[in-house]
This record gives C-alpha cells, sequence and structure tokens, in this order.
C-alpha cells in the first residue's frame, strides 16, 4: 500500500487505519519515524502525542487496539455479577460428636448478640478453634462464610475483582463482601498466615463497611455482621519454629480485635467424651481404649509445656487414632499409623508411654506401615 499524503485536514482515525495498514495493530518507533519521513512530518514527538497517546502501551511501543479493548471493557464494568450470588443456605449443619468446652460459651454469646464485635481465638492446633466457631453459628442458626487465609491472600480474594466470563470482563463480590451484604459471620482461618495485603480489611474490622474503588459503589454491613479470625499464634509470629509460615501481623490491624481468646486443649474427661462421640459414629464400642488415648495425651501435653518434647498430641490426632482403629480393628497399628508424621525418636518414646499407660497395649517393634 502506497504511503498516504499528510495534510492537517486528515483525522485520527484516518491516521491509525493507514498505520494500521502499513504495520498492523502493534508497532514501534522505528515504524512510527519511518511513517512521519515518508510523509513530510516534522516532528515525531508531536506526531506521538497528537495520535497515539491512548494507544501507548509501553516506551517506544503502541497498540492499535487498545482503545477499542478499553471500551469494551468499560462496557462490562457495570455489567452484573459473574456469578448472580446463590441464594442457598449457608448455616453450619449441627455434629452430634460436639463437646463444648474452653471459650464456645463466650465465641457463642458473641455470636448471638449480633454486634459487630470481632474476635480473635488462639491456641495450639488441632483444638478445636475453628470447629467451635462452626457450632456456635450451627446452634445459633446463623450463617458463616470461612475463609481459609495464606500468604497468598490478597484483596481480590477477599474483596472480590473482575472475571472473563464469556468474553465479558465482570465483577465478582468476595467472601468478605458476600458475608457483609448477608449479615453473615466471617471466619478468617489461620490469620496469622497472612501477608500485610490483609490490610484492606481495616475499614471492615470497624463496622464502616468497605468503598469497592474498582465499580465506585459502597457496601455497608447488613445487621449481624461480625468477623472471627482463628490463629495459631497471637499475631507476633512463632519464635520456636512450631508454626512455620506465620507472620507478624500489623500491630493497627491487631488492635482492631476487641478481645482474644486463648483456646487451650480440653480437660481429659471432655477429651474423653468427645472420642467416644466419634467412636459410636463408627461403630467403636471401647470406652477404655478412649479413656487411655486421653490419659495419654495429657502426659504428653504437660510433658510438653515443662519442655520434656518437641511434638504434642493435638485433640485431632486422638480423633484419627479412633478413626483409624475403626478401619484396622488394631489399636497398635492405628496408633502407630497416626503418629508416623512424627520423627522416630518422638515416635518410639510415644509409643513406649502409651504401652505403660494402657496394660492391655502390646507393644511390637515398629513396622514399617
Amino acid at each position: 500500500m502506497r504511503p498516504m499524503t499528510f495534510t492537517a485536514k486528515v483525522d485520527s482515525n484516518t491516521i491509525i487505519d493507514s498505520l494500521r495498514d502499513l504495520f498492523g495493530d502493534s508497532i514501534t518507533a522505528a515504524d512510527v519515524r519511518g511513517y512521519c519521513a515518508s510523509n513530510g512530518i516534522a516532528s515525531y514527538t508531536y506526531f506521538c502525542k497528537r495520535y497515539l497517546k491512548e494507544y501507548k502501551v509501553s516506551r517506544g511501543k503502541w497498540n492499535l487496539t487498545v482503545t477499542e479493548a478499553r471500551k469494551q471493557f468499560e462496557k462490562t464494568v457495570t455489567a452484573p455479577s459473574a456469578e448472580p450470588v446463590e441464594e442457598r443456605n449457608i448455616v453450619p449443619e449441627k455434629d452430634d460428636t460436639f463437646v463444648k468446652f474452653g471459650s464456645f460459651n463466650d465465641v457463642k454469646s458473641i455470636i448471638k448478640s449480633k454486634q459487630f464485635y470481632p474476635t480473635f481465638i488462639t491456641g495450639l492446633s488441632g483444638n478445636g478453634k475453628t470447629f467451635g466457631v462452626e457450632q456456635a453459628c450451627a446452634q445459633l442458626g446463623r450463617e458463616l462464610i470461612r475463609v481459609n487465609i495464606t500468604i497468598e491472600t490478597d484483596e481480590d480474594d477477599l474483596i472480590g475483582g473482575f472475571r472473563l466470563v464469556n468474553g465479558a470482563t465482570v465483577w465478582h463480590d468476595g467472601p468478605v463482601i458476600q458475608a457483609l451484604n448477608r449479615g453473615a459471620v466471617l471466619l478468617l482461618d489461620e490469620i496469622d498466615l497472612a501477608s500485610n495485603k490483609i490490610l484492606c480489611l481495616q475499614p471492615i474490622l470497624e463496622g464502616k463497611g468497605i468503598f469497592l474503588k474498582k465499580i465506585g459503589k459502597f457496601v455497608e454491613p447488613a445487621a449481624g455482621f461480625n468477623v472471627v479470625a482463628t490463629a495459631n499464634t497471637k499475631g507476633k509470629g512463632s519464635d520456636d519454629g512450631r508454626f512455620i509460615g506465620t507472620n507478624v501481623l500489623n500491630e493497627a490491624f491487631l488492635e482492631r480485635f476487641p478481645v482474644t481468646f486463648e483456646q487451650d486443649y480440653p480437660a481429659p474427661k471432655t477429651e474423653q467424651k468427645i472420642l467416644m462421640n466419634i467412636a459410636d459414629t463408627v461403630g467403636v464400642n471401647d470406652p477404655k481404649f478412649c479413656q487411655k488415648l486421653t490419659d495419654w495425651a495429657d502426659i504428653i501435653r504437660k510433658t510438653f509445656y515443662d519442655g520434656g518434647v518437641e511434638d504434642i498430641i493435638s485433640t485431632r490426632r486422638l480423633v484419627h487414632i479412633v478413626r483409624a482403629f475403626s478401619i484396622f480393628n488394631d489399636k497398635a497399628k492405628a496408633i502407630k499409623v497416626c503418629i508416623n508424621r512424627f520423627d522416630d525418636e518422638t515416635k518410639q518414646s510415644f509409643l513406649e508411654l502409651y504401652d505403660k499407660v494402657d496394660a492391655d497395649f502390646e507393644l511390637n517393634p515398629i513396622e514399617e506401615v
């Protein structure tokens, strides 16, 4: 195609069409300079500012389809949500094996009040922090939206963002916005794994709602909305390295939680009741085994707190053992396969301790299982 003759009367669309015909959609500074030289255009700089400014993608590079894409984007910004809010029941189911302990009654009272009162629950792994919140909501008939936090969790994951659906860019509410709109309890699980990206929740933790700047909309919290966070630490990191990946959370962020509950493992009698409830659901009728397991775990925990061992047996681990026993019908094997996660020395010492606690237990040499 012959280069066009440039005159002051030529409009922008004609210039862009001419460039596209000569060089395609993507053009470079060399293309533009050549075009200017061929058409007697004295000022390369003026030409770029006058005709190419809105098409620039980087230094010395332009994409002549950018404006068209931008117009399409602007049209779809106001489109409906990518996935219409699903009207379904998100009240957790009641679990018949649940036994209340620790801070359960206090957490339940906060949720029952329907006041906005952000709550932080901290405690070692596997001691029922999350389960307790779920069952409090189940008993009260309150909706619960749970978000598992990781170091990668960001504003897009929590608040929402644009999604490409059937070729259109549409806004999709994140779990935080859904909880705000529904007046649900928002459970931020393992919050001490978060990075500073979690600070996008600052206004929400003040109970003021949030302005969605990407779509120009303000979302106010519906009645009953609350935030509960669980963590293995108090947001100060893990000095002993036990919970690798936990981070030091911003002090201003932590200050927005009025109360912090420290959750311990249940007392032996309470824990025994939990295990017996689990045992009933899997067809195991052995109250003595449940009692010996809780006695064993209690000794290990006391030794752990005194600095005698580096690992601990959680309530969750005991539940695993009961379930394993229902599968293998072998107590020794059930215990071994469930403590194989520990190093050999710790595993052997735990087995020897159980052998002393339960006179009916036969400790055989550790086999590969």
